[in-house]
């Protein structure tokens, strides 16, 4: 027996010590990955050694591997908080360059960008004027979040066409079973039409509009279609009805001007086929001309798609009436409310308005061997030859999982296990020491021989 084995030994333990040590400080660390020390025998080198006659001179400590096994995920109900559900890591920018990241806890800071104790989170950017927003995958950048006020878009667009239908879509189911009106119309007298719908539309200052339309039945398969909008930003119509533009609130005629109430107007006419389906107008466009708006403002053109579809457009049936949905892209001008990511790590901006804008996604990235990464504090890594490149996927693709907004990934250090192999590698350590003191006894011993 000589001292190098319990001298290794003592080494060995000392190693593990310090590697359960580091899981247990970090069991509350979020993103932690905890490691184990992995050990190896040792033998003299000897080219005619044989097995059956030669002596381990100890062991030592062959790796302090990683275990990126899946920590539990924790609900925190802040939106900015990430999780990753399955294989993958966050990519950030530090001060020294790319690094990768389990921890989620991100915020925003005063520039507007997506950070985690100052390092970048990394991703696709949108296309510029992409309409609907496409992302520039293959390039990344960081993730910025603009909070300057986005301004407001008219709910139209100009005259409608088969190959560039309008933005305001209103279909309708109209009750076939309803007796015709013969009395002259009236916005005020609700005898005198059959039923109404409304809905919002907004001009290109963000002013709020309500649209409010009246179907009234003619005839056997026939109905006309009258058209108001009430500007709350406007004075109210004179009582003597005079049909300014200025007045409020307006009527519109089907021929393109914009009359008030006392002033006759010219509806838009529906006729519909046997079977329910719009049979005029032909194209499924109701054109209800141009409406004023308020001072500065550009003049709002009226043009409802109401369909040809007999499932989604326009239909008569023996069923009671509703609006079968109502559609436009205007919307006023709005502050920065919050944030959202989905699964997929699509960053949404939420506005005041209520509209959502997508602003970025997050990219997820993955390494053939991601024990090979090196830790470098922070909850971060490297990538080294080890692990191999950066593999670049987005969530829930390939070999990466999903995100989880509101959530944090726990450290995945399992505490009463860290525990038990605490004392078991203290028990290695005193019985390694034990060797050392027994060899010093044998060697006292020779010492004394007379």
């Amino acid at each position: 027996m000589g001292f190098q084995q319990g001298l290794s030994g003592v080494g060995a333990a000392a190693k593990q010590l310090d590697v359960i040590g580091n899981n247990v400080a970090n069991s509350s660390t979020v993103g932690f990955k905890q490691s184990r020390a992995e050990f190896a025998d040792m033998f003299a080198a000897s080219y005619y050694g044989v097995a059956a006659t030669q002596n381990g001179i100890g062991t030592t400590v062959q790796a302090v591997a990683q275990q990126m096994n899946q920590g539990n995920i924790t609900i925190t109900n802040n939106q900015m908080d990430l999780a990753i559900s399955g294989n993958g890591f966050f990519i950030t920018q530090t001060p020294t360059g790319t690094a990768y990241t389990r921890n989620g806890q991100f915020q925003v800071d005063k520039d507007g960008f997506v950070v985690n104790n100052g390092d970048k989170l990394m991703g696709w950017g949108p296309v510029k004027d992409s309409n609907p927003v496409k992302m520039r995958e293959g390039e990344l950048q960081a993730l910025k979040v603009d909070t300057s006020m986005i301004a407001p878009v008219a709910s139209d667009g100009g005259a409608a066409s088969a190959a560039d239908p309008r933005k305001i879509s209103l279909p309708t189911q109209l009750d076939s079973r309803l007796p015709v009106i013969a009395s002259a119309f009236n916005v005020d007298d609700p005898t005198t039409y059959n039923n109404s719908t409304s809905g919002t539309l907004y001009d290109s200052l963000g002013n709020p509009l309500t649209l409010t339309t009246y179907y009234k039945k003619t005839g056997q398969d026939q109905w006309d279609v009258y058209a108001r909008i009430n500007n709350p930003n406007m004075p109210t119509l004179s009582t003597t009805g005079s049909g300014s533009a200025a007045n409020n609130p307006v009527m519109l005629s089907g021929g393109g001007t914009v009359a008030g109430t006392g002033v006759t107007v010219t509806p838009v006419n529906l006729s519909f086929n046997t079977d329910g389906s719009l049979a005029s107008p032909t194209d499924g466009f109701a054109a209800f001309g141009t409406y004023g708006s308020i001072a500065g403002a550009n003049p709002l053109v009226v043009t409802l798609d109401i369909g040809t579809s007999k499932d989604v457009g326009t239909t008569q049936f023996a069923r009671t009436f509703s609006n079968k949905g109502f559609d436009q892209v205007g919307y006023a001008a709005a502050e920065l409310t919050g944030l959202q990511v989905d699964k997929t790590g699509i960053m949404k901006a939420r506005y005041s308005n209520g509209k959502t804008k997508d602003i970025g996604q997050v990219v997820l990235s993955n390494f053939k061997n991601p024990q090979g990464l090196q830790a470098i504090g922070a909850n971060r890594w490297i990538e080294t030859l080890a692990s191999g490149s950066s593999i670049l996927n987005n969530p829930g693709s390939s070999n990466v999982g999903l995100v989880q907004s509101g959530a944090v990934e726990d450290s995945n250090v399992d505490l009463t296990s860290e525990l038990v192999n605490m004392i078991t590698a203290q028990r290695f350590y005193q019985a390694n020491a034990q060797t050392i003191k027994v060899q010093d006894a044998v060697m006292q011993t020779l010492i004394n021989l007379r």
